[in-house]
């Protein structure tokens, strides 16, 4: 059974973006992981504004995976990159899990994180938490959510002020 990992950087105030959705606070000076944690996953799982987003940053970076997106407003089956996925999340993201291959990459966004926590759905959270304070944006857990009890497996800190924190999910 595969594992749904939500890898994701927020500030340390918890927001994963800023409220227009920007992102220009990131760090991208070196790669904390990412590629490490990305050859462990095969699918990934988005929102609709996370993909077009990460499509307005010019070519698709995951093109070599399998990717689904949750939107309940786009017409279309699939795209040269992506499926789009309009029925319930939840039953999805369970069905997905049950099938052979690799762990489940969790890309975004809050709302999609918000249901799959609600549903204790997430198996392992891989967070990188950037050395700034937003203020106000996207909240990677909006109220109400249910209480998880978590398992620290790793905590890295990097000479940037970065800290990437692994847990994973106690119980079910």
């Amino acid at each position: 059974m595969s594992q749904l990992v939500l890898f994701i950087a927020l500030s340390l105030d918890g927001y994963v973006a800023r409220s227009s959705g920007a992102v220009d606070w990131l760090f991208t000076d070196q790669d904390y992981g990412y590629e490490d944690f990305y050859a462990t996953c095969d699918r990934l799982l988005m929102g609709r504004n996370t993909y077009e987003q990460i499509q307005s940053w010019g070519d698709y970076p995951y093109s070599e995976k399998q990717g689904f997106v949750f939107s309940r407003t786009v017409e279309r089956d699939r795209d040269e990159n992506v499926t789009f996925v309009s029925t319930d999340l939840v039953s999805f993201v369970k069905d997905l899990k049950a099938q052979d291959g690799k762990d489940i990459w969790l890309v975004g966004g809050a709302a999609i994180a918000k249901t799959c926590l609600e549903n204790n759905l997430v198996d392992k959270f891989i967070l990188s938490i950037h050395p700034i304070i937003l203020g106000e944006g996207i909240s990677l857990f909006p109220p109400p959510l249910p209480t998880l009890s978590l398992n620290l497996v790793r905590c890295q800190t990097f000479d940037t002020g970065l800290v990437q924190i692994t847990y994973t999910l106690l119980s079910k």
